[in-house]
């Protein structure tokens, strides 16, 4: 019998569907666990991602938010079942050294993106490395974001990047409303280099990074790598795997 560690939202739904589960099944410790059992949306999902990264557990998500990109459709029934038949998915998550303006630095994971964005009503100005190479040696805009594969379909997206297959060993570096050079569509790279952003005028025009859905503000300077040491599991019904919903927004993208 599979042993459940659930975690559920704040919202109406969740709550609702805690109750309905936890009639049904034993909330074990999650180290004591074989499955996290998240009921949320992409945001609580993403939370969680982190929040139990240290109990190497595989991770099913059951979509109590809206759209729920990274989740499972809501259900209360034959949990079990589902769990056992379920598609695996191993991703992982960016690694952001930052550091401030007051030359603090801290570590942070992104499973889906990290964004660099303008913090007043002055624009961005960023120098942008890949590698041993300067990309872009002032960027003036509202700001870049750089994205996962599995984030790729999320923020990226809306800004016109490029949607990743899962299994590319890529990442998208896309442009938020670029100024200068106004022509730049942003950059496909490899997920094995190194990405240094720098503001280069920090007192003038600071900038706020966010990765997914943590904030920090007064960035001098980001770097940016794949951490290829964590991985995170992700569990999906057959018919709605991570994979096939990333091909399925990518079929719509090209008949659009």
């Amino acid at each position: 019998m599979i042993k459940f560690h659930f975690t559920f939202d704040k919202n109406k739904n969740s709550q609702d569907l805690k109750k309905k589960l936890l009639k049904r099944y034993q909330n074990n410790s999650a180290k004591m666990s074989d499955v996290i059992v998240v009921a949320g949306g992409d945001g609580y999902m993403l939370n969680s991602l982190k929040k139990y990264l240290k109990y190497k557990k595989p991770f099913y998500g059951i979509n109590c938010g809206t759209y729920g990109f990274l989740m499972n459709r809501y259900l209360s029934k034959n949990l079990e079942k589902k769990i056992i038949k379920a598609k695996k998915t191993v991703i992982n998550p960016l690694q952001i050294l930052s550091c401030n303006s007051k030359i603090h630095k801290k570590i942070l994971i992104a499973v889906n993106e990290i964004s660099l964005f303008r913090q007043t009503k002055q624009t961005a100005s960023l120098k942008l490395e890949v590698g041993n190479k300067t990309i872009i040696k002032k960027l003036i805009g509202d700001g870049v974001l750089i994205s996962t594969p599995a984030g790729s379909t999320a923020y990226n997206l809306s800004l016109h990047g490029p949607i990743l297959s899962l299994n590319s060993g890529k990442l998208a570096i896309t442009p938020i409303s670029p100024f200068r050079p106004r022509r730049w569509k942003g950059k496909i790279i490899s997920n094995t280099v190194k990405i240094k952003l720098t503001n280069l005028d920090p007192k003038k025009r600071p900038v706020a990074a966010v990765a997914d859905n943590i904030e920090i503000r007064n960035i001098k300077s980001l770097i940016v790598k794949t951490n290829k040491n964590i991985n995170l599991t992700l569990l999906h019904d057959k018919e709605r795997s991570l994979v096939k919903r990333i091909k399925i927004e990518q079929l719509r993208r090209n008949f659009n």
